[in-house]
C-alpha cells in the first residue's frame, strides 16, 4: 500500500540529485529522521546522470580539498553499508603539463598537496606515459601522479546514498514538483508542491540547474547560469584497461577516462556556450542537447594530439548535458541571507561528483548546529548579493567561469568577462592616470598604475610581474611621503538603536561601549572562538555606530549580525555601502597634506590615533578615521558619494607638493604584509582564534556581558602556548616572488602554508604570512630553534621568521 502524501516535516530537500541524496543521507546519519526529499522526475535526472564522475582531491584551499577526502572514503564505503554499487574506483589521476609555466603549477600544487596531506608525486613524461600507456608525450613537459584520485558511477552512487538515508527513515518522493516555497516573518515554513503542501522547519534548495529558480520564488539570491558541457564515450581503444587512471591535460582543456575498455574524452573550453537563457524546463530529464561539433572542435583537436588513435576510434556517443556554473566557480553552500532556515546546496560547477559526499556532509552539520562547523567562505552562499542575480551578467560571466577548470591559474588572476560591474565615483579619473583595475565583489578596483607611455595590463608570469616597478614605486610614495588609496569597495554598515551598544558589543570581541568619536578595530567570533569578520567599529553618537568591513563581506557580516541580535533589541541595520567613498590618505606627509585643506585640528594631541571625527575637507564636510593598514600615519576619509570627486581633486592639488601619488591594492597589500597586518579570509578565517592570529590585544576577555566566543577562548587561553600560529616570514633570497599557497618547512618537514604574500619593496624581499602548526605548540622557541624553509614550486628558499614585524616605521628605512 502507498504511503499517504506528508504534510509535513522536520526538513524538506528539493531535488534528488546527487546532492541532494548527500545532504539527507547525512542529515539522518546525525540523528535528524524525519527528512522527505522531493524530486520533480526521477533521482539523478537533471544534471547528476551525465556527470563524467571524476573525482579528484587537491584543492586551493584546505577544508574543500578535506570535503573531497572525505567524498574518497565515503564512496569506498558507502556500497558495504547500503549494498548498492557506487562504481567507486581508486584508480589515481595524472595531470600532465605541455608548457613550462604549467609544471610551474603542478610543481606549486604538489606542495600544496604536502601541506595539506594528499599523496602526490612529480614524475617525467615516460613515468606518466607507464601509468597511461595510450598517450603521446612528444610535447610534456611533466606530470604530477596523485594515487588516491578516483572515479565513480553517477547515478549509482546517488541511489545508493537515497538508499541510506531511506535506511535510517527518510521519505524519497520522485515526480513531485514543488511550485512555491512558504514563509513567515522572514522564515521558511514549507513547500507547496502539486500533490499538496508541506509544512516544514527547514528547506533545503538541491534543485540544481532550476535552484535559481527555486530561489526566486522565495526571494532568495542563488546566482548560476546553465552552460552546455560536451564529452564523447569511444568504442574500444587497444591498451585501455579498466585501472586506467583519470588524466587530464588542462594545457588541452581536456580530461579522460577508462569506461567499458574505451575512453571518455571532455573538457572545459575557453569559452563556453551558456544555456537556458529562457528558463531551464521543468521537465528536462535525462535528456541532452544537440550534439556540437563545431563548439567542441578545439577539444577534439586537442584530444587526438595526446592520444592519436581517437583518431581511427569509433565515437559511440556524444554527450552535451548542460550544467550550472556560478560567477567564481565555486559552488553555493549555506542558509539564505534572506530567509531563515532556508538552505542552499548547487552550483556544482562540473565538480559535483568529488565535493557531493563532503558538501552534503557539511551542509547538513551547518543545518543541525545553526552555523557551519569550518571555515566554508570559498563557498558560503553570503560571498554574493543581490546585483549577482542578473540573469544577463550571469550569462556574460559563465561564458568564462567553465573555462576557468584548466584555465592557467595566474598569481592574482582576474576574470575579465561582464566587466566593468560596479564603479567608483572616481573610476573615470582613477583610468585617465593608468589604472590597471581587478575586481572584488564586483567593484572596479585600481590594482597599480602605469606610468606615462606604460599599457595599464597585467601581464601574468610566476616571476615578477610586468607592474613589479610600478608597485615599488607605489610604496616608496607611501612609506616616504604620502599615498592615496581608493577603497570606496569596503562595506559600511550602520547600526542605530537605543540597543545598539550592549548588542554590538555582545557580538565584537573587543570593547566597542567607548566614547563617542572612538573607533575599535574587533573581530566577530564564531561560537568557536574562530574569525566570522574583522571590522572597525566607529561610533558616531550614542545610538549611532558605523562599521566599515572588507569588500567581500558586506552581505555575510550583516547576516551574522542580524542572526546574533535578540529578537525584541531596538537596533537596525542599515547597509550604506553604496552612500560613501572611501579615500585613505597615508603616509608620513598625510597630516601635512589634510591640514591645508581642513579648519580641524589634526595635530597628534588634537587627533589622536582611533579617533573618528566629521571635518571639513575642501568643500566637502566628511567623516576622518585616523586608522592604518599600512603602518604609517594616515586618515581613511569616508566621503559621501556625491563628494568624493571634489575632495580627490582637493588632496591631489595640494598633495602634489608633498609626492602624493595614486596608489593600488597591489601596493596595500605588501605594505600590510611588511607591517604584519592579517586579512580576512586569508589569516583570520572561523577556524582561527585571535590568540593564533596574534591579535590578542582586540579582545575583551574581562567585559561584564560577555561575547560570542568568549567561552572558547577561556579554554583556549588556559591551554597555554597555541598549537597553530600566524608568523610572518621574510625570504633570505631578494629574487624570488612568493604569491601564497606555498609550503613552509621547519627542519626539512612540512609545517604550515603561505596564507598571503607579496614582494616587500621597503624591505627587498617577499614577505609572507603563513600557518604554522605544530602538536607541541608554536612558540618563540619553535619559531628562532630550527631552519625554515618555503618552497616554492619545488626549490626550497631559506626564510626567516619574525616574532616582531620586519617592518618598523622607527627602524631606519631600508634604501630602495
Amino acid at each position: 500500500m502507498a504511503q499517504e502524501f506528508p504534510k509535513q516535516a522536520q526538513v524538506v530537500i528539493v531535488g534528488g540529485g546527487i546532492i541532494g541524496c548527500s545532504v539527507a543521507y547525512h542529515l539522518t546519519k546525525l540523528g535528524w529522521n524525519d527528512v522527505v526529499l522531493l524530486e520533480q522526475g526521477q533521482l539523478s535526472g537533471g544534471t547528476t546522470w551525465h556527470a563524467a564522475g571524476l573525482v579528484g582531491q587537491l584543492r586551493s584551499h584546505a577544508n574543500m580539498t578535506g570535503l573531497i577526502k572525505y567524498s574518497t572514503k565515503l564512496y569506498s564505503e558507502l556500497e558495504s553499508e547500503t549494498g548498492l554499487a557506487t562504481g567507486w574506483k581508486n584508480c589515481g589521476s595524472l595531470s600532465v603539463a605541455r608548457t613550462q609555466d604549467r609544471m610551474t603549477v603542478l610543481k606549486r600544487t604538489a606542495a600544496s598537496a604536502r601541506a595539506q596531506g594528499v599523496a602526490i608525486e612529480v614524475i617525467s613524461p615516460k613515468e606518466a606515459q607507464d601509468l597511461w600507456p595510450v598517450m603521446a608525450i612528444d610535447d610534456l613537459v611533466g606530470a604530477v601522479w596523485l594515487p588516491g584520485d578516483g572515479k565513480a558511477n553517477p547515478t549509482d552512487l546517488t541511489q545508493s546514498l537515497a538508499k541510506g538515508a531511506r535506511n535510517r527513515g527518510a521519505r524519497v518522493i520522485e515526480r513531485v514538483r514543488v511550485t512555491g516555497i512558504s514563509t513567515k516573518n522572514g522564515a521558511v515554513t514549507g513547500v507547496e508542491t502539486d500533490r499538496g503542501a508541506i509544512a516544514a522547519e527547514i528547506v533545503v534548495n538541491c534543485a540544481g540547474q532550476w535552484a535559481r529558480k527555486v530561489g526566486q520564488m522565495c526571494g532568495v539570491t542563488v546566482p548560476l547560469h546553465s552552460a552546455e558541457h560536451m564529452y564523447i564515450v569511444t568504442g574500444r581503444i587497444e591498451g585501455v584497461h579498466p585501472d586506467l587512471p583519470v588524466m587530464r591535460d588542462p594545457d588541452g582543456y581536456i580530461y579522460f577516462k577508462e569506461e567499458v575498455g574505451g575512453l571518455v574524452m571532455g573538457g572545459f573550453e575557453p569559452e563556453a556556450k551558456p544555456w537556458g537563457m529562457a528558463g531551464i524546463p521543468d521537465d528536462f530529464e535525462f535528456a541532452l542537447l544537440p550534439d556540437d561539433w563545431d563548439q567542441f572542435e578545439i577539444l577534439m583537436h586537442n584530444a587526438l594530439q595526446r592520444v592519436p588513435q581517437l583518431a581511427t576510434s569509433e565515437v559511440k556517443k556524444f554527450y552535451n548535458g548542460p550544467e550550472s556554473f556560478t560567477p567564481d566557480n565555486n559552488f553555493i553552500l549555506g542558509e539564505a541571507p534572506e530567509l531563515k532556515n532556508f538552505f542552499i546546496g548547487a552550483g556544482f560547477n562540473s565538480m559535483g561528483i568529488a565535493s557531493a559526499g563532503g558538501a552534503g556532509r557539511a551542509l547538513a552539520e551547518w543545518i543541525v548546529n545553526r552555523a557551519p562547523t569550518m571555515d566554508l567562505w570559498p563557498v558560503d552562499i553570503r560571498r554574493f548579493a543581490g546585483f549577482n542575480n542578473n540573469p544577463r551578467w550571469l550569462h556574460d560571466r559563465v561564458k568564462e567561469t567553465l573555462g576557468l577548470h584548466y584555465a592557467m591559474p595566474w598569481p592574482n588572476r582576474e576574470l575579465d568577462t561582464a566587466r566593468p560591474f560596479r564603479r567608483s565615483p572616481l573610476y573615470d579619473r582613477l583610468a585617465a592616470k593608468g589604472a590597471c583595475f581587478g575586481s572584488k565583489m564586483g567593484w572596479e578596483r585600481a590594482n597599480w598604475f602605469a606610468a606615462q607611455g606604460e599599457r595599464p595590463v597585467t601581464e601574468y608570469s610566476f616571476g615578477r610581474q610586468n607592474w613589479h616597478e610600478a608597485v615599488r614605486r607605489e610604496m616608496k610614495a607611501t612609506r616616504d611621503a604620502a599615498g592615496i588609496f581608493d577603497q570606496t569597495s569596503f562595506a559600511k554598515l550602520l547600526v542605530q538603536g537605543w540597543d545598539a551598544a550592549a548588542a554590538l558589543n555582545r557580538i565584537c570581541a573587543a570593547d566597542i561601549d567607548g566614547e563617542i568619536g572612538r573607533s575599535v578595530y574587533t573581530g566577530l567570533l564564531n561560537a568557536r572562538g574562530g574569525y566570522e569578520s574583522d571590522l572597525t567599529v566607529m561610533r558616531l553618537a550614542a545610538d549611532c555606530f558605523l562599521l566599515v568591513t572588507g569588500s567581500a563581506q558586506a552581505v555575510h557580516d550583516a547576516d551574522w549580525i542580524r542572526k546574533n541580535l535578540a529578537a525584541d533589541a531596538h537596533v537596525t541595520l542599515t547597509d550604506v555601502t553604496s552612500s560613501y567613498a572611501v579615500l585613505a590618505l597615508m603616509g608620513p606627509k598625510s597630516r601635512d597634506i589634510l591640514s591645508k585643506l581642513t579648519s580641524a585640528d589634526i595635530s597628534n594631541e588634537g587627533f589622536p590615533f582611533a579617533t573618528i571625527r566629521e571635518i571639513d575637507i575642501g568643500y566637502a564636510t566628511a567623516f576622518a578615521n585616523r586608522m592604518t593598514y599600512v603602518g604609517e600615519l594616515g586618515w581613511e576619509l569616508i566621503v559621501p558619494t556625491e563628494f568624493a570627486v571634489g575632495v580627490y581633486e582637493a588632496l591631489h592639488e595640494v598633495g602634489r607638493a608633498f609626492g602624493l601619488m595614486d596608489c593600488g591594492y597591489y601596493a596595500l597589500e605588501a605594505l600590510r604584509l611588511e607591517k604584519g597586518y592579517r586579512a580576512w579570509s586569508r589569516e583570520l578565517t572561523p577556524d582561527i582564534n585571535p590568540y593564533e592570529a596574534g591579535l590578542a590585544f582586540a579582545v575583551a576577555l574581562g567585559k561584564p556581558d560577555g561575547f560570542v566566543g568568549r567561552d572558547a577562548l577561556v579554554a583556549a587561553k588556559t591551554k597555554g602556548t597555541p598549537s597553530r600560529r600566524i608568523v610572518q616570514f621574510t625570504l633570505d633570497d631578494p629574487l624570488p616572488m612568493l604569491w601564497g599557497g606555498e609550503l613552509i618547512l621547519r627542519a626539512g618537514k612540512p609545517v604550515g602554508e603561505v596564507r598571503s604574500a607579496a614582494y616587500g619593496h621597503t624591505l627587498g624581499r617577499s614577505v609572507a604570512l603563513g600557518l604554522l602548526e605544530s602538536p607541541e605548540g608554536v612558540d618563540k622557541t619553535f619559531l628562532e630553534g630550527e631552519r625554515f624553509e618555503i618552497d616554492l614550486a619545488g626549490v626550497r628558499y631559506a626564510a626567516t621568521a619574525h616574532v616582531a614585524p620586519a617592518y618598523d616605521p622607527r627602524a631606519l628605512k631600508v634604501k630602495i
